[in-house]
Protein backbone atom coordinates (compact mmCIF):
# COMPACT_ATOMS: atom_id res chain seq x y z
CA UNK A 1 0.00 0.00 0.00
CA UNK A 2 2.97 2.58 1.41
CA UNK A 3 4.48 1.57 -2.25
CA UNK A 4 1.53 2.28 -4.26
CA UNK A 5 1.31 5.58 -2.67
CA UNK A 6 4.74 6.19 -3.38
CA UNK A 7 4.10 5.47 -7.10
CA UNK A 8 1.04 8.03 -7.32
CA UNK A 9 2.43 10.57 -5.53
CA UNK A 10 5.90 10.53 -7.76
CA UNK A 11 3.19 10.58 -10.59
CA UNK A 12 1.26 13.43 -9.13
CA UNK A 13 4.73 15.47 -8.99
CA UNK A 14 5.49 14.54 -12.30
CA UNK A 15 2.67 15.85 -13.50
CA UNK A 16 2.55 18.87 -11.34
CA UNK A 17 6.23 20.11 -12.60
CA UNK A 18 5.33 19.24 -16.06
CA UNK A 19 2.44 21.87 -16.15
CA UNK A 20 4.51 24.13 -13.95
CA UNK A 21 6.54 23.76 -16.64
CA UNK A 22 3.99 24.30 -19.80
CA UNK A 23 2.61 27.41 -17.42
CA UNK A 24 6.01 29.02 -17.31
CA UNK A 25 6.63 28.61 -21.14
CA UNK A 26 3.26 30.14 -21.98
CA UNK A 27 3.79 33.11 -19.50
CA UNK A 28 7.81 33.42 -21.45
CA UNK A 29 5.81 33.46 -24.53
CA UNK A 30 3.04 36.07 -24.06
CA UNK A 31 6.15 38.00 -22.21
CA UNK A 32 7.94 38.22 -25.58
CA UNK A 33 4.56 38.51 -27.64
CA UNK A 34 5.24 41.06 -30.54
CA UNK A 35 3.31 44.22 -30.41
CA UNK A 36 0.65 44.50 -32.11
CA UNK A 37 1.18 47.60 -34.66
CA UNK A 38 -1.86 49.20 -36.95
CA UNK A 39 -0.34 51.63 -39.22
CA UNK A 40 -2.55 53.43 -42.42
CA UNK A 41 -0.07 54.16 -44.92
CA UNK A 42 2.28 51.64 -46.10
CA UNK A 43 5.38 53.65 -45.02
CA UNK A 44 4.35 53.88 -41.42
CA UNK A 45 4.10 50.44 -41.66
CA UNK A 46 7.74 49.72 -43.06
CA UNK A 47 8.80 52.28 -40.84
CA UNK A 48 7.43 50.60 -37.64
CA UNK A 49 8.65 47.13 -38.72
CA UNK A 50 12.47 48.82 -39.40
CA UNK A 51 12.56 50.40 -36.36
CA UNK A 52 11.21 47.31 -33.96
CA UNK A 53 12.35 44.31 -35.56
CA UNK A 54 10.79 41.15 -33.99
CA UNK A 55 9.18 42.83 -31.16
CA UNK A 56 6.39 44.50 -33.00
CA UNK A 57 3.42 43.13 -35.82
CA UNK A 58 2.99 45.44 -38.09
CA UNK A 59 -0.21 45.74 -40.70
CA UNK A 60 -1.44 48.86 -42.62
CA UNK A 61 -4.58 49.65 -43.50
CA UNK A 62 -3.94 50.51 -46.66
CA UNK A 63 -1.94 49.67 -50.03
CA UNK A 64 0.56 51.68 -52.29
CA UNK A 65 -2.07 52.00 -55.20
CA UNK A 66 -4.41 53.56 -52.92
CA UNK A 67 -5.48 56.94 -52.32
CA UNK A 68 -4.38 57.53 -48.82
CA UNK A 69 -7.11 60.14 -48.72
CA UNK A 70 -10.08 57.65 -49.70
CA UNK A 71 -9.75 53.95 -47.81
CA UNK A 72 -12.86 52.15 -47.72
CA UNK A 73 -13.21 51.79 -43.71
CA UNK A 74 -14.24 48.25 -43.83
CA UNK A 75 -15.21 45.91 -41.25
CA UNK A 76 -12.31 44.09 -41.11
CA UNK A 77 -10.25 47.20 -40.37
CA UNK A 78 -12.43 47.81 -37.09
CA UNK A 79 -11.17 44.18 -35.59
CA UNK A 80 -7.18 45.15 -36.67
CA UNK A 81 -8.06 48.43 -34.74
CA UNK A 82 -9.59 46.56 -31.63
CA UNK A 83 -6.74 44.59 -31.18
CA UNK A 84 -4.07 46.83 -31.67
CA UNK A 85 -1.63 47.72 -28.89
CA UNK A 86 -0.52 51.00 -31.56
CA UNK A 87 -2.21 52.66 -34.13
CA UNK A 88 0.50 54.95 -36.50
CA UNK A 89 -0.82 57.24 -38.61
CA UNK A 90 0.08 60.20 -40.77
CA UNK A 91 -2.00 62.81 -39.57
CA UNK A 92 -2.22 66.78 -40.88
CA UNK A 93 -6.06 65.33 -41.80
CA UNK A 94 -4.79 63.19 -44.62
CA UNK A 95 -7.11 60.42 -43.01
CA UNK A 96 -9.58 62.57 -41.73
CA UNK A 97 -12.50 60.93 -44.16
CA UNK A 98 -11.80 57.18 -42.55
CA UNK A 99 -9.69 57.04 -39.96
CA UNK A 100 -11.93 58.55 -36.84
CA UNK A 101 -15.22 56.00 -37.64
CA UNK A 102 -12.81 53.12 -37.29
CA UNK A 103 -11.66 54.20 -34.07
CA UNK A 104 -14.76 55.07 -32.44
CA UNK A 105 -16.33 51.60 -34.01
CA UNK A 106 -13.03 49.64 -32.39
CA UNK A 107 -13.99 50.36 -28.76
CA UNK A 108 -10.05 50.26 -28.45
CA UNK A 109 -9.28 53.29 -25.66
CA UNK A 110 -5.54 53.02 -26.21
CA UNK A 111 -5.66 54.09 -30.07
CA UNK A 112 -7.99 56.76 -29.05
CA UNK A 113 -6.65 60.19 -28.89
CA UNK A 114 -5.09 60.54 -25.65
CA UNK A 115 -4.37 56.51 -25.41
CA UNK A 116 -1.35 55.07 -24.83
CA UNK A 117 -1.56 53.71 -28.29
CA UNK A 118 -2.10 56.58 -30.15
CA UNK A 119 0.80 58.33 -32.48
CA UNK A 120 0.33 61.01 -34.56
CA UNK A 121 3.67 60.86 -36.90
CA UNK A 122 3.13 64.65 -38.10
CA UNK A 123 3.80 65.99 -34.97
CA UNK A 124 7.53 64.84 -35.17
CA UNK A 125 7.90 66.47 -38.66
CA UNK A 126 8.43 70.20 -40.53
CA UNK A 127 5.26 71.08 -42.24
CA UNK A 128 5.64 72.87 -45.02
CA UNK A 129 3.03 75.08 -46.01
CA UNK A 130 1.30 75.20 -42.66
CA UNK A 131 0.45 78.92 -43.09
CA UNK A 132 -1.33 78.50 -46.42
CA UNK A 133 -4.65 79.99 -46.54
CA UNK A 134 -7.50 77.25 -47.35
CA UNK A 135 -11.07 77.18 -48.55
CA UNK A 136 -13.07 74.87 -50.34
CA UNK A 137 -12.53 76.94 -53.57
CA UNK A 138 -8.79 76.08 -53.62
CA UNK A 139 -9.36 72.52 -53.74
CA UNK A 140 -8.27 69.70 -51.42
CA UNK A 141 -6.13 71.99 -49.41
CA UNK A 142 -5.01 70.25 -45.84
CA UNK A 143 -5.24 73.30 -43.51
CA UNK A 144 -2.76 72.25 -40.67
CA UNK A 145 -0.04 71.65 -43.57
CA UNK A 146 1.03 69.61 -46.70
CA UNK A 147 0.63 65.96 -44.92
CA UNK A 148 3.12 64.19 -47.83
CA UNK A 149 6.00 64.76 -46.01
CA UNK A 150 7.23 61.15 -46.14
CA UNK A 151 8.46 61.67 -49.75
CA UNK A 152 11.80 63.36 -48.03
CA UNK A 153 13.51 60.32 -46.13
CA UNK A 154 14.95 63.91 -43.95
CA UNK A 155 11.30 63.97 -42.33
CA UNK A 156 11.16 59.86 -42.54
CA UNK A 157 14.60 59.95 -40.15
CA UNK A 158 12.87 62.16 -37.34
CA UNK A 159 9.95 59.95 -37.51
CA UNK A 160 11.65 56.71 -36.76
CA UNK A 161 13.01 58.19 -34.37
CA UNK A 162 10.25 59.28 -32.40
CA UNK A 163 8.92 55.56 -33.08
CA UNK A 164 12.03 54.01 -31.40
CA UNK A 165 10.60 56.00 -27.91
CA UNK A 166 7.65 55.34 -28.34
CA UNK A 167 8.02 51.58 -28.72
CA UNK A 168 10.28 51.83 -25.74
CA UNK A 169 7.72 53.31 -23.89
CA UNK A 170 5.16 50.33 -24.61
CA UNK A 171 7.87 47.58 -24.82
CA UNK A 172 10.43 48.56 -22.05
CA UNK A 173 12.19 45.42 -21.68
CA UNK A 174 13.72 46.55 -24.93
CA UNK A 175 14.13 49.87 -24.89
CA UNK A 176 17.86 49.83 -25.32
CA UNK A 177 17.44 47.69 -28.32
CA UNK A 178 14.67 50.01 -29.56
CA UNK A 179 16.18 53.68 -29.40
CA UNK A 180 19.84 51.96 -30.58
CA UNK A 181 17.83 50.70 -33.61
CA UNK A 182 15.89 53.99 -34.37
CA UNK A 183 19.11 55.99 -34.61
CA UNK A 184 20.10 53.31 -36.83
CA UNK A 185 17.60 53.32 -39.52
CA UNK A 186 17.47 57.69 -38.91
CA UNK A 187 21.02 57.79 -39.70
CA UNK A 188 21.07 55.71 -42.52
CA UNK A 189 17.78 58.04 -44.09
CA UNK A 190 19.72 60.86 -43.24
CA UNK A 191 22.84 59.78 -45.26
CA UNK A 192 20.28 58.83 -48.27
CA UNK A 193 19.18 62.40 -47.51
CA UNK A 194 22.38 64.02 -47.96
CA UNK A 195 24.04 61.56 -50.52
CA UNK A 196 20.41 62.28 -53.29
CA UNK A 197 20.70 65.53 -52.45
CA UNK A 198 24.17 66.23 -53.67
CA UNK A 199 23.59 64.17 -56.96
CA UNK A 200 20.18 66.16 -57.67
CA UNK A 201 22.74 69.55 -57.21
CA UNK A 202 24.90 68.18 -59.83
CA UNK A 203 22.46 68.25 -62.56
CA UNK A 204 21.78 71.42 -64.54
CA UNK A 205 19.19 73.87 -63.81
CA UNK A 206 17.60 73.18 -67.01
CA UNK A 207 17.23 69.43 -66.22
CA UNK A 208 15.91 70.35 -62.54
CA UNK A 209 12.76 71.37 -63.56
CA UNK A 210 9.82 69.36 -63.47
CA UNK A 211 6.01 69.50 -64.04
CA UNK A 212 4.04 67.43 -61.25
CA UNK A 213 0.25 66.39 -61.20
CA UNK A 214 -0.60 67.09 -57.84
CA UNK A 215 0.54 69.23 -54.91
CA UNK A 216 1.69 66.74 -52.86
CA UNK A 217 5.47 66.09 -53.89
CA UNK A 218 6.24 69.02 -52.28
CA UNK A 219 8.33 67.93 -49.59
CA UNK A 220 10.62 65.84 -52.56
CA UNK A 221 11.31 69.62 -54.47
CA UNK A 222 12.83 71.33 -51.57
CA UNK A 223 14.79 68.09 -50.41
CA UNK A 224 15.99 67.70 -53.80
CA UNK A 225 16.51 71.29 -54.78
CA UNK A 226 14.12 71.16 -57.87
CA UNK A 227 11.72 73.60 -59.69
CA UNK A 228 8.21 73.35 -59.86
CA UNK A 229 6.74 76.04 -62.10
CA UNK A 230 3.22 74.65 -62.11
CA UNK A 231 1.31 71.47 -61.75
CA UNK A 232 -1.03 69.91 -64.04
CA UNK A 233 -4.00 70.23 -61.45
CA UNK A 234 -4.79 73.73 -61.04
CA UNK A 235 -5.99 73.29 -57.92
CA UNK A 236 -5.46 70.05 -55.69
CA UNK A 237 -8.20 67.12 -56.40
CA UNK A 238 -10.18 69.12 -59.14
CA UNK A 239 -9.61 67.49 -62.62
CA UNK A 240 -7.60 70.02 -65.06
CA UNK A 241 -9.36 72.25 -67.10
CA UNK A 242 -8.71 72.42 -70.99
CA UNK A 243 -6.90 76.06 -70.90
CA UNK A 244 -4.98 75.19 -67.79
CA UNK A 245 -3.63 72.33 -69.39
CA UNK A 246 -2.98 74.28 -72.64
CA UNK A 247 -1.11 76.37 -69.98
CA UNK A 248 1.18 73.76 -68.89
CA UNK A 249 1.67 72.39 -72.28
CA UNK A 250 3.19 75.86 -73.42
CA UNK A 251 5.23 75.70 -70.05
CA UNK A 252 6.59 72.71 -71.16
CA UNK A 253 7.39 73.72 -74.38
CA UNK A 254 8.85 77.17 -73.32
CA UNK A 255 11.15 76.03 -70.56
CA UNK A 256 12.07 73.00 -72.17
CA UNK A 257 10.83 70.37 -69.03
CA UNK A 258 11.19 66.89 -70.26
CA UNK A 259 9.52 65.51 -66.59
CA UNK A 260 6.17 64.63 -65.27
CA UNK A 261 5.61 63.35 -61.93
CA UNK A 262 3.02 62.09 -59.96
CA UNK A 263 1.48 59.13 -57.97
CA UNK A 264 0.60 55.81 -59.08
CA UNK A 265 -3.10 56.47 -57.71
CA UNK A 266 -4.00 59.79 -59.65
CA UNK A 267 -5.23 59.33 -63.76
CA UNK A 268 -2.07 59.41 -66.09
CA UNK A 269 -3.98 60.38 -68.87
CA UNK A 270 -3.34 63.72 -69.23
CA UNK A 271 0.21 64.08 -68.02
CA UNK A 272 0.49 61.10 -71.43
CA UNK A 273 -0.76 63.68 -73.29
CA UNK A 274 1.04 65.96 -72.04
CA UNK A 275 4.33 64.05 -72.19
CA UNK A 276 3.29 62.69 -76.03
CA UNK A 277 3.21 66.45 -77.10
CA UNK A 278 6.20 67.24 -75.53
CA UNK A 279 8.49 64.07 -75.99
CA UNK A 280 8.64 64.52 -72.13
CA UNK A 281 8.81 61.24 -69.65
CA UNK A 282 6.01 60.42 -66.88
CA UNK A 283 7.46 59.37 -63.81
CA UNK A 284 5.15 57.28 -61.44
CA UNK A 285 5.86 57.35 -57.70
CA UNK A 286 4.73 54.86 -55.69
CA UNK A 287 2.59 55.59 -53.28
CA UNK A 288 4.16 54.25 -50.64
CA UNK A 289 6.47 50.93 -49.93
CA UNK A 290 5.19 47.70 -50.98
CA UNK A 291 5.34 46.33 -47.48
CA UNK A 292 2.43 44.06 -47.29
CA UNK A 293 3.81 41.41 -50.24
CA UNK A 294 7.09 42.19 -50.27
CA UNK A 295 8.50 43.62 -46.99
CA UNK A 296 10.24 46.72 -48.68
CA UNK A 297 11.76 49.20 -46.33
CA UNK A 298 11.01 52.66 -46.30
CA UNK A 299 14.54 53.26 -47.29
CA UNK A 300 14.50 50.98 -50.11
CA UNK A 301 11.56 52.59 -51.43
CA UNK A 302 12.88 56.44 -51.27
CA UNK A 303 16.00 54.71 -53.43
CA UNK A 304 13.44 53.40 -55.74
CA UNK A 305 11.55 56.36 -56.51
CA UNK A 306 14.29 58.57 -56.30
CA UNK A 307 16.49 56.45 -58.82
CA UNK A 308 13.63 56.58 -61.36
CA UNK A 309 13.59 60.33 -61.12
CA UNK A 310 17.20 61.03 -61.84
CA UNK A 311 16.99 58.98 -64.64
CA UNK A 312 14.23 60.88 -66.34
CA UNK A 313 16.09 64.19 -65.19
CA UNK A 314 19.48 63.44 -66.39
CA UNK A 315 18.79 62.47 -69.84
Amino acid sequence: MKRMTHIFCTGSFRQFRLAACTILLLSSGAAEAALKVVTTTPDLAALVAEVGGDHVDVMTMSRPDQDPHYVDPKPSLVVDLARADLLVFNGLELEIGWLPPLQVNCRNAAVQKGGTGYFDASRYVKVMEADREANRAMGDIHPGGNPHYLYDPREGAKVAVALGNKLAELIPAQRAFLLQNAEKVAGSLREIAKREAERFRGLSKDQRRVVTYHRSLVYVIDWLGLERPLNVEARPGVAPTPGHVARVLSTMRSQKIKTIVQERHYPTKTSNTLARMVKAQVVVFPGGASFADKKELYSQRIQRTVEALYDSLSR
